[in-house]
């Protein structure tokens, strides 16, 4: 099928020609992208249709058409919170829209602001909290707003992205989306008059254009702070002056932004009693928190589990993605000592794995001997009753399914 180039689009304050790349790339950013797709498509799904999305997104950029616009409601992990998914062509529209009101909005954003942004992380987050903590502050008052997509108030919302984006039909579309309604899985759509869907390539850029202006308010009053997103971490030397930072943002807050803070999770806390996505300090250093800690254990624990019915290999891949994901994130924290534990616990949890996946005594004296564990050792392992835990750490497995084995073979 033979591409058709798209002729113009809509940016800042006048029509440019349209870069046929920025189509492009929106659509290999969607596709690269492991979310939810109400069709149900991958990134293979779009190669089997070279040019059919490019067009597409084409003509409804063209002729205006945002009448199939609309959100299906879906659940997030465990249920806890809400997503409203695009479909795939409206997602590969936003994320055209966001590449191009990016660089427009992100220069000004506050320096302290570290959420979906070109360049930072929540890893520049936790450092500058911890360089604030350093230079003597003791307090944090640990600002908790509550169900913030799901309150974000339109008008306000789309005032601030008219003051520099000032195309009508790039703010038409934007409030099209805002208002798109939700689909629920049994078909019916419900209105949406406030709120901004969490789960669309152009929320986080709405997220951040609202929050700026929280940024900028805190930078006037020669606040220290730090954003990522709605977690946000305010930095003060007494207990006193915490207090009056929360009251005082929180009045700022419901009156000028129209945003709710949760009084029960916001906190005045010492800096060791407060977590910020994910970490906590103790002294000057930076920690994981327990409760992420646990969450790694209790993971580790699942994807060793005995009755999980899948390959070594496979297990072994999922394993590696995980702790490689976790230890990239978490890799920062100042203090390792559980590590060498969970590293023991884990490599008995694997030979656990394995010794049940032999699973007849002829196989498991079989795989000990060509293992190097001498046959005596091996048949008495082999034909033992005991539980897959207790075996996992006798002289035969441990001989056999030794720590340089586990690294080279698995």
């Amino acid at each position: 099928m033979k591409l058709v180039r798209p002729t113009w689009v809509l940016t800042y304050r006048v029509k440019v020609p349209y870069r046929f790349s920025l189509i492009v790339n929106s659509i290999r950013t969607v596709s690269r992208k492991q979310g939810h797709f109400r069709e149900g498509l991958s990134g293979e799904s779009w190669s089997a249709k070279p040019g059919a999305y490019e067009q597409e997104c084409d003509r409804r950029l063209s002729s205006r058409d945002w009448s199939q616009t609309s959100l299906l409601l879906v659940h997030a992990t465990l249920g806890k919170r809400m997503l409203g998914i695009p479909s795939v062509l409206d997602r590969v529209i936003q994320q055209a829209i966001s590449q191009v009101l990016n660089p427009i909005f992100d220069p000004d954003f506050s320096e302290s602001s570290h959420g979906f942004r070109p360049g930072r992380s929540a890893h520049g987050a936790v450092w500058q909290v911890n360089r604030y903590i350093k230079s003597g502050y003791k307090y944090a008052v640990d600002l908790d707003l509550e169900k913030f997509f799901d309150t974000v108030n339109h008008d306000i919302l789309m005032h601030l992205v008219a003051r520099k984006e000032k195309d009508k039909s790039v703010l038409k579309l934007i409030g099209k989306y805002l208002r798109a309604g939700i689909q629920d899985r049994d078909g019916l759509i419900q209105s949406t008059s406030i709120g901004t869907p969490q789960g669309g390539p152009i929320s986080p850029l709405l997220s951040n254009i609202l929050l700026d202006q929280f940024d900028k308010e805190l930078e006037k009053r020669n606040l220290s702070f730090a954003r990522y997103a709605d977690d946000c971490v305010i930095l003060a030397k007494t207990k006193r002056e915490g207090d009056k930072i929360l009251s005082e943002v929180s009045s700022y807050l419901g009156r000028k932004l129209k945003l709710v803070v949760n009084k029960e999770k916001s906190k005045v806390a010492k800096t060791g009693d407060c977590s910020f996505l994910g970490f906590t300090f103790k002294g000057k250093k930076i920690r994981w928190t327990e409760k992420s800690f646990e969450d790694f254990h209790h993971q580790l624990k699942y994807l060793t589990r005995r009755s999980w019915g899948v390959s070594m290999e496979y297990r072994m891949y999922k394993l590696k993605m995980y702790i490689r994901g976790w230890m990239n994130y978490y890799g920062i924290s100042q203090y390792y000592r559980p590590l060498q534990n969970i590293d023991d616990w884990l490599r008995r949890r694997i030979s656990m794995c394995y010794w049940k996946q032999w699973r007849h005594p002829r196989t498991k004296v079989r795989k000990l001997m060509e293992l190097g564990v001498p046959k005596d050792f091996a048949v008495i392992t082999g034909s033992s009753s005991k539980a897959y835990w207790h075996r996992s750490k006798c002289y035969a497995t441990n001989a056999g399914m030794s720590n340089d084995w586990l690294e080279n073979y698995t």
